[in-house]
């Protein structure tokens, strides 16, 4: 039986009827750029979050570019973030001409150790980035602490964790920043590229709204150079509708996980998810298994048909692009043991039993 990785089209014939009337009323009122739809998500996502304010942007990179320049980062600062997350997170620090300096994650949750920042941070040193990967929020206080002992800025990367929480607090609500991804295959996914920006400072929220327009406080009037960064219309309608499920959604991906950890368990060179206590709701963007012997686990799984993905197979510190940053091979070597052992598997919520019994199924016979 063919599984795929993820089926967007499951998702959309759920709510075809309300997701066709939210598009065609955007198309009939013809607000397409900034439209109500988008000042309605932001003020949801904002109470979503427990934040002050929301800021819809055009994609999850966008939103930690914006709120890095709000942050008050130039060339020739650094920011400190992880050695293993989707390239956007290192790619906007370079964009912005400040160095990104990376430090090594958990070995059990992948997430950016927190007991090795503060060795990281020089009188350069801006912010730090936390990445909540795999729908996991990362161990934010001591990062908080770390922070604000030395008077840097924290923007959250949870682009893959929205609803998440630590300590039942939302995910995006703890640091200065919180930014999020709404591409299609995020939990809460629009119909294209979405991002968003929360914040908790009425200066950090007009900062990334003016920039989001060319840096306009009022149109035609530039008193610093922005960007194009605005969420389209359309996207926020989708997500409108989406927006009310996405607790049972992220509910369901918890129970596939649970099947999954509980069949899983015990099978020689197979490492299920770990939750760490203060993770009180972590949301699966991705469920991730270590191997062992991963190339002849994901073999298997490719010639039964069963989608698998490898987030991600090249850290940060080995990507040619950062060759200038000076890192040997060798360093990050819990990073490294993860791009050599990790995969994920079929966790989104429409996933049928049947389905997931032959992920399973699959994965036991490989590994014998």
């Amino acid at each position: 039986m063919a599984v795929p990785l993820l089926d967007l089209s499951r998702q959309y014939a759920y709510l075809k009827p309300e997701m066709d009337e939210a598009v065609i009323k955007v198309l009939t009122h013809g607000k397409f750029i900034l439209g109500p739809e988008v000042t309605e998500l932001e003020k949801k996502v904002a109470s979503l979050c427990n934040a002050d304010y929301a800021i819809g942007v055009a994609s999850g990179t966008d939103a930690l570019l914006l709120a890095l320049r709000a942050a008050g980062v130039e060339p020739g600062d650094e920011v400190i973030t992880t050695d293993f997350s989707f390239f956007a997170t290192a790619g906007v620090i370079h964009r912005l001409g400040a160095k990104p300096v990376f430090v090594d994650i958990e070995g059990d949750t992948y997430n950016i150790d927190p007991n090795l920042i503060e060795a990281a941070i020089t009188d350069k040193t801006k912010a730090i980035v936390p990445v909540h990967l795999f729908g996991q929020v990362a161990d934010m206080d001591p990062i908080m602490e770390i922070a604000s002992k030395h008077g840097l800025k924290v923007v959250e990367d949870a682009a893959q964790a929205i609803g998440a929480e630590y300590k039942d607090r939302m995910a995006g609500s703890i640091g200065d920043f919180g930014c999020f991804s709404f591409f299609p295959s995020k939990n809460l996914g629009a119909g294209g590229d979405g991002g968003m920006i929360v914040v908790r400072s009425e200066e950090n929220y007009n900062m990334c709204r003016w920039l989001r327009v060319h840096g306009a406080k009022r149109k035609y009037f530039n008193d610093m150079v922005g960007y194009n960064s605005r969420l389209a219309t359309i996207q926020a309608a989708i997500l409108l509708v989406k927006l009310p499920h996405l607790r049972k959604w992220s509910k369901q991906r918890i129970e596939h996980a649970k099947k999954y950890d509980e069949a899983l368990a015990g099978l020689s060179g197979v490492v299920t998810p770990v939750v760490k206590e203060s993770s009180t709701f972590h949301i699966y963007n991705q469920y991730t298994v270590a191997l062992s012997n991963r190339e002849q686990v994901q073999a298997a799984l490719n010639e039964a048909g069963v989608g698998n993905c490898i987030y991600y197979p090249v850290p940060f510190h080995k990507q040619p692009c950062f060759e200038y940053l000076g890192y040997q091979p060798d360093d990050f070597p819990v990073t490294n043991k993860a791009c050599s052992e990790v995969l994920s598997i079929p966790v989104y919520p429409e996933l049928t039993g049947a389905e997931q019994d032959e992920v399973i199924d699959t994965i036991r016979e490989a590994v014998g």
